[in-house]
């Protein structure tokens, strides 16, 4: 048989503190973290363009030709004909020629056409309007 003691002295009080005291349950706490987003607006951006006219100057090379035709008589008969068109140079030579009846049937070279070509180039300057796009970007923050 145990044996219980009913009177209650000072000490038995103060064990029944102390157990009550290691019996005690102490609630703890918890924290949850959820993280989660929103949409902030942090700045603007403003965009901007406009059209600038120019007035350009271009030289533009214009390139002039002239021809120059001079008949040569020649007057002389040639037992073989020279070629129809020949070149010398800038010069292109076109031989003209004849038949003659004389006792008997002869080739005479009458005249000679030169033709020379002369190239002149010369600078034509040219004003013209051109157009340019200009883009400006402009940044506000809002912190």
């Amino acid at each position: 048989m145990a044996n219980w003691n009913i009177f209650a002295d000072k000490n038995t009080a103060e064990n029944r503190e102390e157990q009550q005291a290691e019996n005690t349950t102490i609630p703890v706490m918890r924290e949850d973290l959820q993280v989660g987003k929103q949409l902030v607006e942090s700045g603007k951006v403003n965009v901007s363009k406009r059209v600038i006219d120019e007035d350009v100057t271009v030289d533009v090379p214009v390139t002039h030709e002239e021809v120059t035709v001079e008949k040569k008589a020649i007057n002389q008969y040639v037992d073989t004909p020279p070629p129809a068109v020949r070149q010398d140079g800038d010069t292109t030579i076109i031989s003209v020629l004849k038949e003659v009846l004389v006792v008997e049937k002869r080739l005479m070279l009458v005249e000679e056409v030169h033709i020379t070509k002369k190239r002149t180039e010369t600078s034509n300057p040219s004003q013209e309007k051109v157009r340019r796009e200009e883009v400006t970007v402009s940044r506000t923050t809002n912190l």
